[in-house]
């Protein structure tokens, strides 16, 4: 998995998964300065602080996405490949706001803070809900080598090969029915319920079969650990165009 407590690596300023932040109500917007994907990126201001958490923390070198949740607006904002600057304003690679009244996909081509154009917190892993006892959404993860297509609900692609051997983002695979679960620890059961349940959706390139959480220190990093005895073979790909009420809508038919 790749999130949990603490750093990595030992005693950098790199919190393990991927940070949000829920801001209050009047938050001041700021600038968004899109660097490469400004075409298929909304425009700001968005309210994100300039000190929001940076996945991988201040100095990484990787995606460096940015997520804050207005709940006062219902909206969410996304950023990649984010830094804050120049001056009161956030210079980034993409950006995307999400109005979380609605179900609308983003334009079909376009990308988002996710390669598959899809919002980013809505499959990260959070320690609240495992503590709750229940993960109701799909999750999030990525693999080292995808295709160049997507499937529904995705809206964008980042690969140059059209094998089919290769997943296309978007792509959601379920931990199969049969795999036994009996013998993991319960928040460890909660995380494959889900995935037996909502499954997986492909968001990105990146470690094959990382599933993507938010950081907390309540996380038991040796219990996430027992996520990594999972097979690959333990996963089924699943057919979801029965669910599509509208291609451009994230809205799935209820089974």
């Amino acid at each position: 998995p790749d999130f949990g407590s603490g750093v990595w690596p030992p005693d950098s300023d790199s919190p393990i998964g991927i940070p949000y932040l829920e801001v209050p109500d009047g938050t001041p917007a700021v600038t968004m300065i899109y660097n490469a994907y400004g075409s298929e990126s909304d425009p700001g201001p968005f309210p994100i602080p300039l000190n929001a958490p940076i996945e991988g923390g201040p100095s990484a070198t990787g995606d460096r996405h940015v997520i804050v949740v207005d709940r006062f607006r219902c909206e969410l904002f996304e950023l990649f490949g984010a830094s804050p600057g120049p001056g009161n304003a956030w210079t980034a690679a993409s950006g995307a706001r999400f109005d979380l009244t609605s179900s609308a996909l983003r334009p079909d081509g376009w990308t988002s803070a996710d390669a598959a154009g899809l919002a980013v917190f809505p499959g990260l892993v959070r320690y609240d809900e495992v503590a709750s006892g229940e993960i109701a959404h799909a999750i999030r993860f990525t693999a080292d080598q995808t295709q160049a297509a997507h499937v529904w609900p995705a809206r964008h692609d980042a690969s140059n090969s059209n094998s089919s051997a290769l997943p296309p983002m978007g792509q959601r695979f379920r931990l199969k029915a049969s795999f036994d679960t009996s013998g993991y620890s319960p928040q460890v059961q909660v995380i494959l319920v889900a995935m037996q349940r909502y499954g997986l959706i492909l968001a990105d390139n990146g470690s094959s079969w990382f599933i993507s959480g938010a950081p907390d220190d309540r996380w038991d990093n040796d219990l996430l650990r027992e996520l990594k005895s999972i097979p690959g073979a333990a996963f089924e790909a699943v057919d979801t165009s029965s669910m599509i009420i509208d291609p451009n809508s994230g809205q799935a038919k209820q089974p």
